[in-house]
């Protein structure tokens, strides 16, 4: 019996076509297309995806920029420690608690962000266009979805 076999007959899936490998699929796809341009800015994915979060909010813990960012605390302490050494993010103590210290963007981060966003949205549209609006739409929907219930 081949191991293949072996394991249709345990009920699990073709390995190619698992839910772990259609995500990571789906995921190595996109970043695919956004890597290039983030190395032109001088980017990680993670860098890019601690400044992206940044942006949003004015001011965030460390444990709550982990969360939003999806980065563990380990690998988001390192790029913490590069992004403050670049002066593109500061800590500041939390107003209401000295203890605490915030996170926020420099001038220099958000300089940094203002160049990279157009380039990221220019990449959304490409594949916005290649995959379809509504389809888009769908997929973010549904990819929401599937988190809640997971």
């Amino acid at each position: 019996m081949s191991d293949a076999t072996k394991n249709k007959a345990a009920g699990l899936r073709d390995f190619e076509h698992s839910l772990p490998m259609e995500l990571l699929k789906a995921r190595e796809a996109a970043m695919a297309r956004f890597r290039p341009m983030l190395r032109d800015h001088g980017l990680t994915e993670q860098q890019w995806r601690a400044i992206r979060a940044l942006a949003d909010y004015d001011r965030i813990d460390a444990s709550e920029l982990a969360r939003r960012s999806l980065l563990l605390a380990p690998s988001l302490t390192r790029i913490l420690q590069h992004l403050e050494g670049e002066k593109l993010v500061k800590r500041l103590s939390d107003a209401n608690d000295q203890r605490r210290s915030v996170l926020t963007l420099t001038a220099r981060g958000r300089k940094l962000f203002g160049e990279v966003a157009p380039d990221s949205a220019a990449l959304y549209e490409d594949i916005e266009s290649r995959f379809g609006t509504g389809r888009m739409a769908t997929l973010y929907e549904l990819l929401e979805e599937f988190h809640r219930a997971i």
